[in-house]
C-alpha cells in the first residue's frame, strides 16, 4: 500500500494537506524505530481504518433507522425500518473514527490499550466496531459479528426494549456502555464524569485513551484541573482526546460559541494543557494523535523524574473537529443529536431515499470488509490482548493487607481519629498498591491529620513545613465532584474519600454511576474485582449545629440506601471500634461502594474491637437489655444511640425494662428486592433474634426517620407499635443539644414515644418541667 493509495481515502473519508504531512512523519518514526517493517504497512493499516470506519457508520445508522442490513448495499425495502427509530445518531456517527483511529494506534504500536468512552450514549459506534472486528463480550458472541445475520441482530437489538421474565434487559446491547460492551468500564451517562477520573485510571506501563465530549465540558470542570494530578512516578499514560462537533442537544456549546477550537485550545493552553488539534473525521488523525500525545507526555514525564523539569507537565490534549453527525443527512444541525432525516423511513418515502443515499455513500462491498477487518486480527500475531480484554477492564488488585484494630474501647473516643489512625497503619501495611484519598479541603479538621501527614497533599510546588508533597496521595481540591474522581477512578489501587456529608451530596452522580455498573457486571456473571471504595462522611449534621442548615443534610446517605445494598452499602458506626470495624469490612470486600458516616467528635466507647467485628458482620447488635424486655429502643448513629440509653435509664428508673439494640448497617434488614441482596441480608432466624417478633419499639435515626422505615419494614410492627425519630429538616446555628431538640431526637422525646407504645400517660415517665419541654411550651434546657 502506498502513501498515494492511502491519501484518497474512501466514501466520506478523506484526509487534509496536515494529516497526510502528519501520518507521513508517523510511518517514518514506526519504521526507523523498528515498530513497523516498512512504510506500507503504516499506510495497509491506515487505509483499512478508513474503510472499517465508513463500515462502522453504515452501521451506526442501521442501528438507529433499520431491523436489519443487507451487506450487498441494496435499498432495504419499507418494511425493513423501524416503526420507531431511536438513537444518538450524530454523536455516534462522530465517534465512529475516534473509535476506531484507537484501534488503529494499537495496532501500529502492537500495544492494547484501555478506553473510556465519556459520552456512553454514543455506545453504537463502539458496539458496531466491536461487532465488525470480532471485539465481542461473551454474552455478544454467537449473536452478533461481521457477517449479515449477526450486523441485523445488533440493528434489531438496538433499543428494542427486550425485557426477560426477571424483569431485567434480555438483550446484552443497550443505549449506553454497559457491561456487556466488550472493555465498557463505564456506562458514560452522567457527562462530565470520566473527565475527572481519567488521569487517575491507568497505572504505571498502561495506556489509557479517554474519548470525550464538548458537550462534558460544561459539566465537572475539575478536568481543567486533570494535569495537576499525573504524575510520571504513579501514574500510566494517558491520552484525553475531545470529539469537537460544537452542538448540544438542542444548541451550540458553550465551546462552539466562544469560538470554536481556536478558543478551547488557548484555554487548555492557560490552563496548563498541551492541545493537538486534529480533523475529527479521520480515524487516521486520531491515530496519530494518540500515538503523538504519549510520546509526548512520555517524554515530559522522562524529564521530571529525571530532575530536569518540575510538575506539572503540560498534558496533551486532543481537540478532534468535527460536525455532529459527520457523513449523514442532517450533520451539523440539531436533529444530528438524535434522528437526523426528520422523518421514519418506514412510513415516508423521501427519508428512506435520503437513507439510502447516504448509506450508498458508507458501504463496503463484502469483499472489502473483509480485507479491512484483517488488520485488526493481528491480536495473535502481535501478542496482544483483544481490546475487551484491556488493563482496566478486568481490575483484580492484590487483597490488601488488613491490619487489625487496634480503636479504643474505653472512655470516649473520635470515630475520626481511630479511623485515621488504623488507616495509617493499613498504609504501611500495604506498600505495593496506590492509594488516592479524595479530599474537598478538611482532612485535618475532619480529624485525619496522621493520614495527611503520610500521604501528603499532591502539589506542583510544596510549601515548606506543610503536608505536601509532589507525589502526595490527597487529591486536595475544593470540587467534591474532582476529588471522588480520583477515588473512583483508581480502580487498580485502594482509595478513600472523605466530605462533609452534607456536601458529599454533590459526589452522588459520580457514586450512582459506578453503583449501578459495578450492579450490572454482577447481573451480567462478572462481578468487579477492584477493592471496596468507603467514602467517609462527617462534620454530620447532628455535629454541624453551628454552621447553619446548609451543613446539616443526611441526604447522601438516604440516596444510597435507595440503590442496592450489596454494592452500595451505608454503614453507620456508632463508635471508634465499630467505625474502624467499617474500614476493615469495606476493604476485604470487592466491587463495592459504600458510605460511612461517622462522627469527629468524641463520643462513648461502646464495643470492643472483637464484638465491633461480629456487630459489623451481621449488620446490628444489642447493647443493652434488661430479662424479658417489654420495649426496644433501636438506634441508628453514635448521637442517636446515646440518646436512646439516656432514654433507656430513664424507662428503668420508671420501672420499664427496656432493651437497646443498633443498626449498623440498615441495608442489611431490609425486605431484598432480589435475589443478589437476598444473600446480602440478615436471615430471617438472626433478625427475629435481635428484634423479636411483637415488641414496641422506638427508632431515632441519624438520617430522616422515614427512608429508613421504607428500609427496616422487616421490624416495623406498624404504627401501634413503631415510633420513628430523626433529622426533620429542622435546623440552625445550633448545637449538639440543640439539634437534637429542634428535631425531637432527644432522650425524652424517645421515652414520650415510649410512653405511647406502652399505653402509658406521660407523667408516668417525665417530669413536669421535662413534659413541658417535650410538648414544646418550656425550657429545652432542662433536657440537656
Amino acid at each position: 500500500m502506498t502513501f498515494e493509495d492511502w491519501a484518497n481515502g474512501y466514501g466520506v473519508i478523506r484526509h487534509t494537506p496536515e494529516t497526510r504531512a502528519r501520518v507521513r512523519g508517523l510511518a517514518t518514526r514506526l519504521v526507523s524505530d523498528g515498530r513497523a517493517r516498512s512504510e506500507a504497512d503504516v499506510f495497509a493499516v491506515l487505509a483499512a481504518a478508513d474503510r472499517l470506519t465508513s463500515a462502522v457508520m453504515w452501521t451506526v445508522v442501521h442501528m438507529t433507522y433499520a431491523d436489519r442490513v443487507d451487506l450487498s448495499g441494496a435499498p432495504l425495502p419499507a418494511e425493513a425500518f423501524k416503526v420507531t427509530p431511536e438513537g444518538h445518531t450524530g454523536g455516534a456517527l462522530n465517534v465512529a473514527p475516534a473509535y476506531v483511529g484507537y484501534l488503529a494506534a494499537n495496532v501500529l504500536s502492537a500495544t492494547t490499550r484501555a478506553w473510556i468512552l465519556g459520552q456512553g450514549h454514543c455506545v453504537a459506534a463502539v458496539e458496531a466496531a466491536n461487532a465488525l472486528v470480532d471485539n465481542l463480550s461473551a454474552a455478544q458472541q454467537g449473536r452478533y459479528g461481521a457477517h449479515e445475520e449477526g450486523l441485523s441482530r445488533l440493528c434489531a437489538d438496538f433499543y428494542s426494549y427486550a425485557i426477560g421474565s426477571d424483569g431485567r434487559p434480555s438483550a446484552p446491547l443497550g443505549s449506553h456502555v454497559n457491561p456487556h460492551t466488550a472493555g465498557g468500564i463505564s456506562e458514560g451517562g452522567y457527562l462530565g464524569f470520566a473527565e475527572i477520573q481519567y488521569a487517575h485510571m491507568p497505572l504505571p506501563g498502561e495506556r489509557l485513551v479517554a474519548i470525550l465530549s464538548d458537550g462534558a465540558f460544561e459539566e465537572q470542570r475539575g478536568s481543567d484541573w486533570s494535569e495537576r494530578w499525573w504524575r510520571a512516578e504513579d501514574c500510566g499514560l494517558v491520552a484525553p482526546m475531545m470529539v469537537l462537533n460544537g452542538r448540544r442537544i438542542e444548541q451550540r456549546t458553550e465551546v462552539a460559541q466562544d469560538g470554536g477550537a481556536a478558543w478551547l485550545g488557548r484555554h487548555l493552553d492557560v490552563n496548563g494543557f498541551d492541545p493537538i488539534t486534529i480533523d475529527g473525521r479521520d480515524p487516521a488523525a486520531y491515530a496519530w494523535a494518540v500515538l503523538e500525545a504519549e510520546a509526548r507526555l512520555s517524554l515530559a514525564g522522562a524529564e521530571r523524574v529525571a530532575g530536569r523539569a518540575d510538575y506539572p507537565v503540560r498534558l496533551p490534549f486532543i481537540i478532534a473537529s468535527t460536525v455532529k453527525g459527520f457523513g449523514f443527512p442532517g450533520a451539523g444541525t440539531n436533529a444530528a443529536h438524535n434522528l437526523p432525516l426528520g422523518a421514519v423511513p418506514r412510513t415516508n418515502a423521501p427519508a428512506r431515499a435520503a437513507f439510502h443515499a447516504a448509506a450508498a455513500a458508507l458501504h463496503l462491498s463484502p469483499g472489502m470488509l473483509s480485507a479491512a477487518r484483517e488488520a485488526f486480527l493481528a491480536h495473535e500475531s502481535q501478542g496482544r490482548p483483544k481490546e475487551r480484554d484491556h488493563a482496566l477492564a478486568h481490575r483484580n488488585p492484590a487483597a490488601p493487607v488488613v491490619p487489625a484494630s487496634q480503636a479504643p474501647s474505653q472512655g470516649a473516643a473520635s470515630a475520626m481519629s481511630a479511623m485515621d489512625a488504623w488507616f495509617v497503619d493499613f498504609v504501611q501495611a500495604n506498600p505495593g498498591h496506590r492509594f488516592r484519598v479524595g479530599n474537598p479541603d478538611e482532612l485535618s479538621s475532619n480529624q485525619m491529620g496522621r493520614t495527611l501527614e503520610r500521604l501528603k497533599h499532591r502539589v506542583n510546588s510544596p510549601e515548606a513545613g506543610a503536608p505536601e508533597s509532589v507525589t502526595g496521595a490527597v487529591i486536595t481540591a475544593l470540587n467534591e465532584e474532582a476529588v471522588i474522581g480520583a477515588a473512583l477512578g483508581n480502580k487498580g489501587g485502594l482509595n478513600l474519600a472523605v466530605s462533609y456529608e452534607a456536601f458529599a451530596v454533590k459526589m452522588l452522580g459520580a457514586l450512582r454511576q459506578d453503583i449501578i455498573f459495578a450492579r450490572q457486571q454482577a447481573e451480567a456473571g462478572q462481578p468487579p474485582q477492584w477493592i471496596g471504595m468507603p467514602l467517609v462522611v462527617t462534620s454530620h449534621t447532628w455535629e454541624n449545629g453551628k454552621n447553619q442548615q446548609s451543613h446539616q443534610d443526611p441526604t447522601i446517605g438516604e440516596a444510597l440506601l435507595g440503590e442496592m445494598s450489596d454494592v452500595s452499602r451505608v454503614l453507620f458506626p456508632v463508635d471508634a471500634a465499630t467505625a474502624v470495624e467499617a474500614l476493615r469490612t469495606i476493604y476485604a470486600d470487592r466491587g463495592v461502594v459504600a458510605c460511612i458516616v461517622a462522627s469527629k467528635r468524641p463520643t462513648a466507647c461502646v464495643f470492643q474491637p472483637k464484638a465491633a467485628h461480629a456487630a459489623m458482620g451481621c449488620g446490628a447488635a444489642e447493647v443493652e437489655a434488661d430479662p424479658d424486655a417489654e420495649l426496644q429502643l433501636v438506634a441508628v448513629g453514635a448521637y442517636q444511640l446515646a440518646e436512646a440509653r439516656r432514654a433507656a435509664e430513664r424507662l428503668r428508673a420508671r420501672g420499664r425494662r427496656t432493651s437497646v439494640a443498633c443498626i449498623l448497617e440498615p441495608g442489611r434488614l431490609r425486605a431484598p428486592r432480589d435475589e443478589y441482596e437476598a444473600r446480602f441480608v440478615m436471615g430471617d432466624t438472626e433478625l427475629k433474634a435481635l428484634f423479636p417478633e411483637g415488641l414496641p419499639r422506638v427508632l431515632i435515626s441519624h438520617t430522616r426517620p422515614e427512608p429508613l422505615l421504607g428500609v427496616l419494614r422487616r421490624i416495623d410492627g406498624g404504627p401501634a407499635r413503631l415510633r420513628a425519630h430523626g433529622y426533620v429538616s429542622r435546623g440552625g446555628t445550633l448545637d449538639i443539644a440543640g439539634m437534637q431538640f429542634a428535631n425531637r431526637c432527644t432522650w425524652a422525646h424517645l421515652v414520650a414515644s415510649a410512653a405511647e407504645v406502652l399505653g402509658l400517660r406521660l407523667e408516668e415517665l417525665l417530669d413536669a418541667p421535662e413534659q413541658d419541654a417535650v410538648l414544646g411550651r418550656g425550657s429545652p434546657a432542662v433536657l440537656r
